[in-house]
Parts: C-alpha cells; sequence; structure tokens
C-alpha cells in the first residue's frame, strides 16, 4: 500500500446513497457510474435523486473510463515523498459518456497534463482491497 493511501481517508460507502455498484466495480478495476434511465445521461457523483429530471429512476452502467481533462492543477504535500507520486497531477475529466470525473493522472511529471489531452482509466490502490480511480494520459 503507498503511503498516499496514510494520507487521506478511505471514502466510506453508502452515506447518502447506496454506493455499492461503485465500490464492487472498483475492486474489479471497473468504472460503475449512475445514470438516468429517463434522460440518458450518466451522473457523477452518486446521489438519491437524478440531477437531470430529479426523479428516483436511476441505475449503475460501467463506463469506459475514456475521456478528456478539463481542468488540471498540482497538489504539493509539503515534505512527503510518495513513492514518486508527489507532487500529484490532479484532473477533472470529461468522460466520452458524458459525465464528469476527479481523478489523479498516474503517468505524467508535475504540470505536465494539458487541458483536452486524452485519458483513459487507471487505478490507485487506497488499501489492501480498494482502489479508487485515476487515469493516465494516451
Amino acid at each position: 500500500m503507498s503511503e498516499l493511501a496514510n494520507l487521506r481517508p478511505i471514502p466510506k460507502p453508502n452515506t447518502f446513497v447506496n454506493t455499492d455498484a461503485f465500490w464492487d466495480g472498483a475492486r474489479r478495476k471497473e468504472l460503475w457510474l449512475q445514470y438516468c434511465l429517463d434522460t440518458g445521461k450518466f451522473q457523477h457523483y452518486p446521489r438519491p435523486v437524478s440531477i437531470y429530471t430529479g426523479s428516483r429512476n436511476l441505475e449503475w452502467r460501467q463506463v469506459s473510463g475514456k475521456g478528456v481533462v478539463y481542468a488540471a492543477t498540482v497538489i504539493r504535500i509539503p515534505g512527503v515523498g510518495l513513492e514518486g507520486r508527489t507532487p500529484l497531477n490532479t484532473c477533472t475529466i470529461d468522460l466520452d459518456e458524458g459525465a464528469r470525473l476527479l481523478g489523479n493522472i498516474t503517468n505524467a511529471e508535475p504540470g505536465a497534463v494539458a487541458i483536452g489531452a486524452r485519458v483513459e482509466l487507471d487505478w490507485e490502490k487506497l488499501a489492501d482491497d480498494i482502489y479508487y480511480p485515476a487515469f493516465r494520459l494516451v
């Protein structure tokens, strides 16, 4: 397990909405997001109702994890050396399926991520059996 996992708390599933599908998929290194059946659109972060209609007509569907960088920043953690993982390139990704997701870029030098760059899904290990979506440049 990386030192990075020791610096941030592991998200707690099912605090406000049942997120089992997301975490079960993450264990298999699959990205699952909520899907509004009324509009045919994905949403993230998970909510009890659709952000488009307010209905509860939602289900979970797997997405590709491919997309483009919408916004990028570099996070520096003073005094911490994380196996070559700090500073962190943290980005907002516009997924090809239409949702936005926040995640780290795992294969770029600090500050080397350009807006509009293509990315694909990668994973960061937070604990023995807990993975969280990240991305790599393609």
